[in-house]
């Protein structure tokens, strides 16, 4: 694994706060991928902001849409969305329009000036992209990931008593490079993966989600966020250590 995560800041740390109720859904009923990808996701909503462009590799620009994807409680996720010029082509993507996107969970360093420190941004980096024209016939948001525990597991146990644990979870690329994934589960798959250790190979199958929270800063100021993790329902992984 490439490791570029440390000193960073990654925007999951949900410590201390409780999610709705559908954040343990069960979403085993989406149809299993290949063993052989690492890095899997589709989502099914209605985009609410106009394409931003992000950044151009070789002559290629890459746009940004926020695409709202609504959960089983009738609540909404609003999640970042990576799209080629080559793949909008001629569908005139919109605020307004409906999407079906499949492609991959991708991670990056944002370096803050305020803060003095990086954070990991994540995106879904669409691969494939269908304009619809309508709402989505059903709610879309699977995740698949197979990759490795890059940060020790976090386990707790909030207020309410739920057991919670949260990971950082590194899915391998080609050429070296790794993507840096929050992932947090709940009951007894967060027993289980709180006794994992660094470098333990994982699988697991949920849901992109958003989370509004508060920042607190040692001088008082509180400032107002957006974090981006998997919620998982299934987990694959090693024998636990004791």
């Amino acid at each position: 694994m490439h490791n570029d995560y440390d000193n960073t800041e990654y925007i999951g740390d949900n410590r201390g706060l409780e999610l709705d109720a559908d954040t343990d859904a069960d979403t085993d009923t989406f149809s299993e991928p290949e063993a052989a990808i690492s890095n899997y996701a589709a989502l099914a909503g209605k985009v609410v902001s106009d394409p931003e462009f992000s950044h151009e590799v070789y002559g290629e620009g890459f746009y940004i849409v926020q695409l709202e994807v609504q959960r089983l409680s009738q609540t909404y996720d609003i999640l970042p969305v990576t799209i080629s010029e080559r793949l909008m082509g001629q569908d005139n993507i919109h605020l307004g329009s409906f999407l079906d996107v499949y492609g991959q969970i991708r991670s990056y360093n944002s370096y803050s000036e305020a803060e003095g420190r990086n954070k990991l941004v994540l995106t879904v980096f669409a691969r494939d992209i269908e304009v619809l024209d309508d709402f989505p016939p059903r709610n879309t948001n699977e995740i698949f990931l197979n990759g490795y525990i890059c940060k020790p597991p976090v386990f707790r146990t909030t207020p309410f008593g739920r057991e919670i644990t949260d990971m950082l979870v590194a899915v391998n690329r080609s050429y070296n490079k790794s993507d840096y994934v929050p992932v947090i589960t709940w009951g007894r798959n967060a027993r289980f993966c709180g006794r994992l250790a660094v470098s333990d190979n994982v699988m697991l199958w949920g849901r992109l989600q958003s989370r509004p929270y508060q920042k607190k800063y040692d001088d008082g100021r509180i400032e107002d966020k957006v974090a981006f993790e998997v919620s998982a329902s299934k987990v694959q992984g090693s024998e636990a250590r004791d």
